[in-house]
């Protein structure tokens, strides 16, 4: 009786959470562009999307620049987690605890004060102004945390003298690091890199205030396109984006389970 309370429980949670989703995608097909008249199966507003030159350059922003922003935070944030990994206890315990705070920070607050950072540099150092490149800069910052949080687990399930031992062998410490440690932790740089890039592709309000005039990403431009009203292509461009997302949160999801079936084999 319990696990059946349990199962309902679930289910109506499960469409609370989801039955909104559903009826956007539903009508990202609908022939009418009224949203309580069925005009039949269509993929109009798909065709349409694709046709919409605006949209096709904030599609270009959002895939390049979660592309440039996931490799540079996962080349940055492995790094970093390998130095950390070196540290002492406390100063471990320290840096990471710091590391942490942008993932628990409120979005709003790292986006004021990263564009605070940008316009001090604009008007201080002549660096140009708001746009492609600061926000590039703003994806790379506060993704840089969750690959360290990705890499972190996996490096601290090495054996502490696996480097020493590498080195003793003759390694140089570049050819240790790249040669026994990095494949070592290469599931948790992936699934870092992949969280990034969701991350980067998911993420509106840091982008709304680092960026430009002319320069925005998809999730701005549903914003503005809001603003002027329902349009039934920002339908079938959030069923695109939710898709996107769930495709990449399934191979993180996949991937992380792998590493646990394979870690609780080593075990055994």
């Amino acid at each position: 009786m319990i696990k059946r309370i349990y199962q309902v429980y679930i289910g109506v949670m499960l469409l609370f959470l989801y039955a909104p989703i559903m009826v956007m995608m539903a009508l990202s097909f609908n022939e009418s562009p009224s949203r309580s008249y069925w005009g039949g199966f269509s993929l109009r507003w798909y065709r349409g999307l694709f046709a919409d030159p605006h949209i096709a350059q904030a599609l270009t922003n959002t895939l390049t620049i979660a592309l440039l922003s996931a490799l540079i935070a996962t080349v940055i944030g492995t790094i970093a987690a390998v130095g950390i990994n070196q540290l002492g206890r406390r100063t471990k315990s320290i840096v990471i605890g710091i590391t942490n705070l942008p993932v628990f920070n409120p979005e709003i607050v790292t986006g004021v004060s990263l564009m605070l950072l940008f316009m001090f540099a604009i008007r201080v150092a002549g660096m140009g102004r708001l746009g492609y490149t600061t926000l590039l800069l703003a994806h790379i910052s506060f993704n840089v945390p969750y690959v360290i949080l990705s890499v972190m687990p996996r490096l601290r399930g090495l054996d502490g003298n696996l480097f020493e031992a590498a080195m003793d062998l003759g390694a140089t410490p570049m050819q240790a690091l790249a040669k026994v440690i990095l494949p070592q932790i290469r599931p948790g740089i992936i699934t870092g890199a992949l969280l990034a890039f969701t991350l980067s592709v998911d993420d509106f309000i840091v982008s709304f205030f680092t960026t430009g005039v002319g320069v925005s990403n998809l999730s701005i431009l549903i914003f503005s396109m809001a603003r002027r009203g329902v349009n039934p292509r920002i339908n079938a461009l959030s069923t695109l984006i939710f898709l996107t997302v769930m495709v990449l949160l399934y191979l993180i999801s996949r991937r992380d389970t792998r590493k646990e079936r394979s870690m609780y084999d080593e075990e055994n």
